[in-house]
């Protein structure tokens, strides 16, 4: 195993994450819960993680130079703490207008904590061993939901909103604590080495008035369907099988268990085969069949259950997979832009899936929504295909 997988800083990274995570993994599926018993229709409990997300993806268009100016230790400590110290306010009130304005605060925070984190990622370790640390961030981002998401859902039936709200704004907090502990690349690094390489030939984060550097399109493509997917699952199975209290957590937990199989097979398969991307059509497409199995879940609570480990599985074999495909194609100097690209085309994913998935079902349902959702991920496999062959 490479010395930098078990290195000090690499796992407090991890430890981090998961702290950061965890808070926004408690409240993925209860803040539109809260705002839905508020008031608020289907519309408004997907527009509270549309909005987080929407927030959430214009601000990792901006992480990239502030990694070069501050720094990743500076940026994932601040995103860390915008992210946590504003969640005990959501039990202030469940009207839409505040909910969002929270949302939005923590939207910034997620942002720079997603790009900083996933950017030292690939710093810290070794390329040849890309894929297994992308796995094992991935198990820091997955354990905290496998555990959270049902568990957000439950706690709140059994001692309120106020609870959690509480401790998915600790936890973030925490975590920025942990991060003073991390020895990452140092400010400026990346900026000092980009002028050796000619200014044409590569992009913008190696130094700030580089060009872009082009990334391919098949990974961010697919992480985006399947996060869309995966989305609309989380925000919308507590309302679209409301009677079935047992199926919905298990169905929360098995999606959370199938991202965290599905990122440690491709991890080892993409470290092995040294094809990163290769395993994109077929994440999207078991993703797809997942989301047909949910459709049918008012039919039978049991299949939401099935289809949601489905979308899972498939989820967690495009994240990594695509992670590292980004990281090859991108080069050292540009991990920064790679780590933005994955990280918005995941979190506009998950805000369509909500804002989105939410404006088809207050009109005709959640089939129709959740049929949209397997339409478009059955749809973009071909095209990852030949894209990535």
């Amino acid at each position: 195993m490479p010395r930098s997988l078990s290195a000090p800083s690499f796992l407090l990274l991890l430890a981090a994450t998961a702290l950061a995570f965890g808070g926004y993994a408690l409240l993925l599926p209860v803040v539109p819960l809260w705002v839905s018993r508020g008031g608020s229709g289907a519309f408004g409990a997907g527009l509270t993680t549309g909005v987080l997300m929407a927030v959430t993806v214009g601000t990792q268009l901006l992480v990239p130079a502030m990694l070069r100016r501050i720094g990743h230790r500076a940026v994932l400590v601040t995103g860390s703490l915008l992210l946590g110290l504003p969640t005990p306010l959501l039990a202030l009130s469940a009207d839409l207008a505040p909910v969002l304005a929270i949302s939005a605060v923590r939207g910034v925070g997620f942002g720079m904590a997603t790009v900083a984190g996933s950017a030292l990622v690939a710093e810290l370790v070794e390329p040849s061993a890309h894929g297994r640390a992308s796995a094992r961030y991935g198990y820091a981002i997955g354990v905290p939901q496998l555990a959270l998401l049902p568990a957000g859902v439950a706690v709140v039936d059994l001692t309120g909103f106020t609870g959690v709200f509480l401790a998915a704004g600790i936890a973030p907090v925490a975590g920025a604590l942990v991060v003073a502990f991390v020895r990452g690349p140092r400010r400026g690094r990346l900026a000092d080495r980009a002028p050796a390489r000619p200014a044409a030939s590569r992009g913008l984060t190696g130094h700030p008035r580089a060009p872009r550097h082009r990334l391919p399109a098949a990974p961010v493509l697919a992480m985006l369907a399947c996060s869309t997917a995966q989305g609309g699952v989380i925000t919308f199975a507590p309302l679209a099988v409301p009677g079935a209290p047992a199926a919905v957590p298990a169905a929360l937990f098995a999606t959370a268990l199938g991202a965290l199989l599905g990122r440690g097979f491709a991890g080892a398969r993409t470290d092995r085969s040294g094809r990163p991307g290769a395993l994109l059509p077929a994440g999207t497409l078991v993703a797809g069949a997942g989301m047909l199995g949910v459709l049918a879940a008012p039919l039978a609570p049991l299949l939401l259950v099935a289809g949601a480990t489905a979308v899972g599985i498939g989820f967690g074999i495009v994240q990594n997979d695509s992670l590292v495909a980004l990281f090859a194609a991108a080069g050292p100097l540009y991990y920064g832009q790679a780590s933005a690209a994955w990280n918005i085309a995941y979190d506009a994913g998950t805000g369509l899936g909500a804002a989105g998935l939410g404006a088809i079902a207050e009109p005709f349902g959640f089939v129709a929504a959740f049929g949209a959702a397997a339409a478009l991920l059955l749809g973009v496999t071909p095209l990852v295909r030949r894209r990535s062959g």
